[in-house]
């Protein structure tokens, strides 16, 4: 599994489950194989998709216990070329009983490596607004994190504590996870605080914060009820099309790291 992202931010409430389903559709709809993961308790990614988490056999909590394989757990959507390994109401109860394994940070990891089924070339992984062994299982397992921010006065503070987190999951646990990119996300560029907020994330973390933005959009609201994507729901809503400029942005890094290390 080549490119392995973690969506994550321990803030509730900025748009990671958005972007989990939004973005893997996104990359479906370019004709990429995308394989999203929802690793949040709450279900919201897998009743996103349409899936009634209260009637899904085994999912994510299966896979972490080592009652099933990946090759068991994942589901077809309704959308081509995107799969998902659903969420169930079990998986809240997952992280008392990890907390007794040995290596329980390596759960996630440990169940993907022994996948030998057809691959997949972008999985996502919606972490809980947490960071807790769930979100830590996320890390060990993910080369790259997407953080989410909302263009928010508190944002950077919280921004701060992910970063060190990510540092020491890098340090002691993953050494090959790298931050791919911060998402500006409910971005209304009517608002001044707002454009504030994206001049000092700019300026800080310069080319590490995606150009795209996510703006605020009542149909990205209203498509989680419907059990879809916003791109099936409204093609031309402004997030829809947020979206779909976002995967071009990731793919096209992609391409050009390729390139970086060939030439290398």
């Amino acid at each position: 599994m080549k490119h392995v992202f973690a969506i994550a931010n321990q803030k509730g409430g900025v748009g990671k489950t958005t972007t989990s389903i939004n973005l893997a559709a996104s990359l479906a709809a370019f004709g990429k194989r995308v394989l999203l993961m929802d690793l949040d308790p709450q279900g919201n990614t897998t009743s996103g998709l349409g899936i009634d988490k209260h009637h899904v056999d085994g999912g994510m909590y299966a896979l972490l216990m080592g009652e099933k394989s990946l090759q068991d757990v994942i589901q077809e959507t309704a959308y081509e070329g995107l799969f998902l390994v659903p969420a169930t109401m079990d998986l809240a109860g997952s992280e008392v009983e990890l907390a007794k394994e040995y290596g329980r940070e390596y759960a996630l990891h440990r169940a993907c490596k022994l996948y030998d089924g057809e691959a997949f070339d972008y999985v996502l992984i919606d972490c809980p607004p947490a960071l807790n062994v769930l979100t830590i299982n996320a890390l060990t397992f993910a080369n790259r994190v997407l953080v989410t921010m909302q263009a928010e006065f508190y944002a950077l503070e919280g921004l701060s504590q992910l970063m060190d987190s990510i540092g020491r999951i890098r340090s002691n646990l993953n050494p090959e996870l790298m931050l791919d990119g911060i998402l500006l996300t409910m971005v209304d560029l009517r608002n001044n605080l707002a454009i504030q907020v994206e001049k000092d994330v700019r300026e800080y973390f310069d080319d590490q914060v995606y150009q795209q933005m996510i703006p605020r959009n009542v149909r990205l609201s209203e498509a989680p009820s419907y059990g879809m994507p916003v791109m099936y729901h409204d093609s031309q809503s402004k997030g829809a099309k947020a979206y779909t400029e976002l995967a071009r942005e990731i793919m096209k890094r992609q391409h050009q790291e390729r390139r970086v290390n060939h030439a290398d």
